[in-house]
């Protein structure tokens, strides 16, 4: 049983809400709170578990926040809904079985480019722009496939869903954000399910965790609809930079 003194909580429920801040704008909690959950004793596993209580706390308080202030309407989105939890819930399963080694080994590379995307493309995501696809169609060809990836692995899921609405339904990037934070609490919500059968999360360090996230991702998420395209941009540009090196750092690329 994990022993852990009141300011070990203290700074996890720090941690948490700035993870939730910064995961409601941009992605990449999981890059303060996994690291700091191995920190303080956790196995890897029950780290990933536990993180995907507090993550699914952060990503559904920003879900609540753009869902009433109307930035997204849930019954024009039940179809990417539905195929993100299909693909999340396939991903869960299909990691207990599969080497993962040649996702982690091709994922910096990925999250690069949706870094430099942002960063040379200045102009994109000011404002609404030509739907390239439909929603059933996104759903099959987006939803479901970053879907997959969260429940198989992870890092950069915000990220990858921003990047997608931006391009295949042409939103501009407050209206991507906000889309994508309820595919992404979609994601985390069907994950921490199966985890939840696999026993393997710490329930006292998760809530703790997890109401700091959903504090962090109400302020977050309120950022989003004030500042727009002037905050999103450069934050998902520095997170997708921040998530790549330490991505190439922690799988050997250095070495």
């Amino acid at each position: 049983m994990l022993e852990l003194g009141l300011d070990v909580y203290a700074i996890l429920f720090l941690l948490a809400a700035l993870a939730g801040f910064i995961d409601a704008i941009a992605g990449g909690g999981g890059l303060i709170t996994i690291p700091a959950l191995l920190a303080v004793g956790l196995p890897p596993a029950a780290a990933l578990a536990t993180n995907k209580l507090q993550a699914s706390g952060g990503s559904f308080s920003a879900s609540l926040y753009f869902v009433r202030k109307k930035a997204v309407d849930l019954r024009q989105i039940w179809k990417m809904i539905v195929g993100t939890f299909t693909g999340a819930m396939i991903g869960t399963i299909a990691v207990q079985s599969i080497d993962a080694s040649i996702v982690k080994s091709l994922l910096p590379i990925l999250v690069l480019a949706v870094g430099l995307y942002f960063l040379f493309s200045p102009k994109i995501g000011e404002q609404d722009r030509h739907q390239r696809l439909s929603f059933l169609a996104f759903a099959f060809a987006a939803a479901f496939p970053i879907g997959f990836y969260d429940g198989f692995f992870g890092p950069g899921t915000g990220s990858f869903l921003c990047m997608a609405f931006v391009t295949l339904l042409g939103f501009n990037l407050a209206k991507a954000t906000a889309h994508a934070k309820i595919l992404n609490f979609t994601s985390n919500f069907t994950s921490l399910v199966f985890f939840i059968l696999g026993g393997e999360v710490y329930w006292t360090l998760g809530f703790i965790m997890m109401l700091g996230g959903f504090i962090g991702a109400r302020l977050g998420a309120k950022m989003v609809l004030t500042k727009g395209q002037k905050l999103i941009r450069p934050m998902v540009v520095m997170m997708a930079f921040i998530m790549t090196a330490k991505m190439m750092y922690d799988y050997g690329w250095f070495n």
